[in-house]
């Protein structure tokens, strides 16, 4: 019996392994233990709406059909495509940031920069009502509970997602979290849930929004790059008196982070997620 059991194991973490990929969200961190992995709730769910929210950027939320799942905003979910037109070595399943708001009953979204990888090309292709395998919420890139100290989200492009689902939530439950979201893009364009953002700051007052778009002629706003100066003008003299949240491309947010460290604010202010692709 002890050795059907270690049997089960050793199977359960080879598949373990196997299912680690890279993905658009700050994924399983390299401490995860092989029990959370292994005690997963798995839902059939349905396409349910699919919509272009910026260039080249695509929102997805599918119908967990009379299911519900409870999270945390700023955690990532599970989805395998159950019948995708393309495949590849990376398989029909990855791990991608919940855009939704918890209190969106019986869905789950995502919103991702479409690109030429096999899991993309089939999720801009499959119709509404196509099924997926989706798995329950998790990760510890969290909305923080705290609210006596003042935030600063910092979004690079696709990183935004995380966010959307963090502020529309703060709105939603009355969240008495301040913020100041700083959020760059190459241009306006590319700009996932501008409008929206506008609209969150102007029902909640503890939230500001700071754009810049670092690529866009036409833009008559901020465009420089997020460095010590930029946060400075937008902040202030004591970056130490924030905490920041940082979600975006790996390079974006380890700028971010180098440029936090090196003005003196301390490592357990500056809170990293990394946005890979795929």
């Amino acid at each position: 019996m002890v050795i059907t059991a270690l049997a089960a194991l050793d199977s359960a973490t080879k598949t373990f392994a196997k299912e680690l990929v890279v993905s658009e969200s700050p994924g399983p961190s390299p401490g995860l233990s092989l029990p959370a992995a292994l005690y997963v709730t798995q839902v059939r769910a349905l396409i349910k709406e699919k919509r272009e929210v910026a260039k080249g950027t695509l929102l997805v939320t599918f119908d967990l059909l009379g299911q519900e799942v409870d999270f945390t905003p700023g955690q990532y979910f599970w989805v395998t495509l159950l019948d995708p037109p393309y495949d590849d070595e990376k398989g029909p399943r990855r791990h991608i940031s919940v855009v939704t708001s918890p209190n969106e009953r019986g869905v789950l979204g995502l919103c991702t920069r479409l690109r030429d990888s096999a899991f993309k090309r089939s999720l801009a292709e499959l119709p509404i009502g196509a099924e997926v395998d989706v798995e329950e919420p998790k990760g510890n890139f969290l909305l923080p509970e705290e609210t006596d100290q003042p935030y600063v989200f910092i979004a690079g492009g696709i990183g935004i997602t995380v966010f959307r689902c963090m502020l529309r939530y703060i709105v939603e439950e009355q969240l008495p979290h301040r913020v100041t979201l700083v959020y760059s893009n190459r241009d306006r364009e590319s700009a996932a849930f501008l409008d929206e953002l506008h609209e969150l700051e102007q029902v909640n007052p503890n939230l500001r929004l700071v754009l810049t778009m670092t690529d866009d002629p036409a833009w008559d706003g901020e465009k420089r790059r997020i460095d010590a100066e930029f946060l400075r003008d937008q902040l202030g003299d004591e970056l130490q008196s924030f905490t920041y949240l940082i979600a975006g491309p790996p390079a974006m947010v380890e700028g971010v982070v180098g440029t936090l460290e090196a003005a003196g604010v301390p490592e357990e202010r500056i809170r990293p997620a990394r946005f890979s692709g795929y």
